[in-house]
This record gives C-alpha cells, sequence and structure tokens, in this order.
C-alpha cells in the first residue's frame, strides 16, 4: 500500500471555473396619445397600437384601451399592456409602464418590476400576442380631471428588461482586442503623402493620392486610373469640384469619415440654399464617383437639419443626385406639412411648405416633383377620409395648379 500513488502527489488537479451572468437588456418607448377624447366609445377590447420598438432582440408594442379591457367594468376603467408583437417562447422580462404627469410636478402614476423583488420572478410571455399590463389601470373618470390629461393627449411612457443569461470567463484569461485603426493608417498616407502616385489640381490647390486606393474605393476613379488604356496619368485637372470639397472627399476614401470641422461648417453655414453647403456639395461629388457610402453619409446629415424652409430645395438635390433615401424623407417631409389631419378628415391647411421660395420654384421648374408629394397627400387625403365630400381637400385645392404648371412647361420646351 506504501507504493500507492495519490492524485494529489504525482498528478496536478485540473481547476475551471466559470460564471452564469443573468441580467437584463433594457430599452423605452414613449408613447403618446393625441386626440383621446375621440378615442373614446370605439368599444371595450379595443385598443389603440403604438408603433413596435425592438428591446432585447424582440419587437413590443404598448396597447391602450380607451373604453378598458374588460367587459365587466363597462367603460369605468382604462387599460394598458405592453404586448409581443414578434415570433418568442417563454421570454421573461421586466416591465414598467408610467403614466407621465403633464403638470410639471413630476407624480407620475407608475407600475414597475424594476428595483423590488418579485416573488414568482421575472413575467414569462408564452407566445407572440402574449401581453402584461392592467384592466384597470387608471379610473377613467379620474383620468379625464387629471393632470395627466393635457390639451386632450396622454403620454405613456414604457421601459422593458429582457432577461437574458451568459457564461462570464475570468477577465485575466480573456484577451482584449483593440478598436480598429485602419482609417486612422490610411489616413496618414494622406497626409504625409507618402507613397502617393498621382497628384490632383483643383483650382490651382494639388492633392497628392494613391491610385490603389482611389480605385479600390471608387469604381470612376478605377475607369481613370487603372481601367484607361491610354498613357499613365500622374497629374488630373479637375474643374468642377472645389477644393475644400475634394479635401472633404479624399479625407473620407482614405478615413471613412468626415471631419468634425466640417460638419459644424455646414450645420452653422450662412448660405441660403442646400446645394450651397459643404455637405450638399460633397453628395454632388459623391455621385460623380460613385462613392456611395459618402453620398448617404451626407444624405443622412442633411435630413437631420430639414425644414419647412428647406424641404423642396433638397427635394430637388435629392432628385436631380440620385439621392434616394433623401428623397423618400422630403417627400414625407413636404406632404405631412401641407396638410394637417385628424382621423376622420382633413381639419386644416398649412400652407407653410407652399410659401417658400423652394416650393414657387419647383412648380415652374419640376412639376413632376410637384405631383409626387401631392400623390402622398392624397393617399392620406383617401386614407382619413371619412367619404362626406363636405370639405375641400389639399388635393382638389393643389392639383389643378400642379397639372396647369406641367402643361406649361411642355409647352415651353
Amino acid at each position: 500500500m506504501g507504493d500507492e500513488l495519490t492524485s494529489n502527489s504525482r498528478f496536478p488537479s485540473s481547476r475551471t471555473s466559470s460564471r452564469s451572468v443573468i441580467e437584463t437588456v433594457n430599452g423605452s418607448h414613449k408613447f403618446v396619445i393625441h386626440g383621446y377624447s375621440l378615442a373614446k366609445g370605439m368599444g371595450i377590447g379595443k385598443h389603440i397600437a403604438s408603433e413596435r420598438f425592438t428591446v432585447g432582440g424582440y419587437e413590443w408594442a404598448i396597447y391602450f384601451y380607451p373604453d378598458g379591457k374588460n367587459p365587466e367594468d363597462n367603460a369605468t376603467y382604462v387599460s394598458v399592456f405592453i404586448a409581443l408583437a414578434s415570433e418568442g417562447t417563454d421570454v421573461r422580462a421586466l416591465f414598467e409602464l408610467t403614466l407621465l404627469d403633464q403638470s410639471g410636478k413630476g407624480k407620475h402614476k407608475v407600475h414597475s418590476h424594476f428595483e423590488r423583488s418579485l416573488e414568482s420572478g421575472p413575467y414569462a410571455l408564452k407566445y407572440r400576442g402574449s401581453m402584461w399590463g392592467y384592466k384597470r389601470f387608471f379610473r377613467r373618470a379620474m383620468l379625464e380631471t387629471s393632470d395627466f390629461l393635457k390639451d386632450d393627449c396622454l403620454k405613456i411612457n414604457c421601459t422593458v428588461g429582457v432577461v437574458v443569461s451568459s457564461v462570464d470567463c475570468s477577465k485575466s484569461l480573456s484577451i482584449q482586442v483593440p478598436d480598429s485603426d485602419i482609417g486612422a493608417q490610411f489616413g496618414s498616407l494622406l497626409e504625409n503623402g507618402e507613397g502617393s502616385d498621382v497628384v490632383f489640381d483643383v483650382a490651382g490647390q494639388k492633392f497628392h493620392a494613391h491610385k490603389l486606393v482611389l480605385a479600390a474605393r471608387s469604381p470612376v476613379f478605377q475607369a481613370e486610373l487603372l481601367d484607361c488604356l491610354v498613357e499613365d496619368k500622374n497629374e488630373i485637372i479637375v474643374t468642377d469640384v472645389e477644393p475644400k470639397v475634394f479635401q472633404a472627399m479624399l479625407h473620407f476614401i482614405y478615413k471613412d469619415s468626415l471631419t468634425e470641422d466640417d460638419l459644424v461648417a455646414s450645420s452653422s453655414s450662412s448660405v441660403s440654399t442646400v446645394s450651397d453647403t459643404l455637405l450638399g456639395k460633397l453628395l454632388v461629388a459623391a455621385d460623380k464617383y460613385a462613392l456611395d457610402r459618402l453620398k448617404l453619409t451626407c444624405e443622412s446629415y442633411i435630413c437631420k437639419h430639414l425644414s419647412v424652409n428647406s424641404v423642396s430645395e433638397t427635394l430637388a438635390l435629392a432628385d436631380q443626385y440620385n439621392a434616394v433615401d433623401l428623397k423618400a424623407v422630403c417627400l414625407k417631409f413636404a406632404a405631412e406639412n401641407l396638410a394637417v389631419f385628424t382621423s376622420s378628415a382633413i381639419s386644416a391647411f398649412d400652407p407653410a411648405v407652399m410659401q417658400t421660395d423652394g416650393f414657387q420654384c419647383l412648380k415652374e421648374n419640376q412639376p413632376s416633383l410637384q405631383s409626387e408629394i401631392l400623390k402622398i397627400v392624397a393617399g392620406c387625403d383617401e386614407d382619413c377620409s371619412s367619404g362626406g365630400g363636405k370639405s375641400l381637400s389639399v388635393w382638389g385645392q393643389l392639383s389643378d395648379g400642379a397639372a396647369m404648371d406641367e402643361e406649361r412647361l411642355r409647352q415651353q420646351t
């Protein structure tokens, strides 16, 4: 027995460890209900649904029942529920529903699972369409005389925390990978000009660049610099792009980003039209050189500063240079600002967009774009109309004029 080997004396034991981390992925959605008084009487069990929102990989929606969900309550209470709006099985989550106090006193009505112990754990939604909420969320008579209802409007905030789990290993056993710095590395090539093999002359200002980098980013540069069978081009004169625009374009080609100075210059510019801003000119250059990502980036930033005064000119720019996403946003924005709709019919006419110089220019020079706006308005008119035909729609007020403008332009050409 003296020669018997023990596991501890000859062979080291293998020790492993792991840690299960159970936490919630949280997200919130604010649901604003305008025209509360018009929603009353729609029927017990019938609801108004919010737009779907995504939390934890699942889609959710808020359901508001103005006449309540429970027939036994005889419309005494309003009901509010959160519903799983996408496919899922046994989705475990925490919820919080908040009816916002609009008096400024901060006395919100809150129903929450967060920051308190739940005897049976998080709520489990078994399948798509499963809901959690309150049939008797608030007594309707009290709601209508409270600070929660202001200007016939209710505001409900919903927070969802989806329960997820993962196995975490020790930090000492993990290897951190730094963020990619490829943009900075390529950017240094542009800044120091090392290895450059082509020069662009833009209004007398010289820009050194690398043919392979440009060709990899732009099919237009590829055709011009690599695919061309004529003698090598080492210097190219650019006549239709300003130096500051060309410089910003090269920066994006190498670094895949715009500088903060470029964005600030565009947002604070004192020029009168979007086509005269740096972003507007960059969009044109991006279209010329088939730099799709740069063009989409310009569209995104221009979209953030869209206004009644600029939408017509922005729409014309987007249409001319094939900025599809920006054009779609402009059409929707212009249509929404031509008329104010209620749930049953057009209630008021807002000519703010029509009175701008850009819209008048659109009528005279590009009536087809005006027609596209009016078709969207007409679609809203048909959806919102109650069929009475007593109120004159925006389409009825404007379509004849648009048709005459289009006919006049055809005659001129």
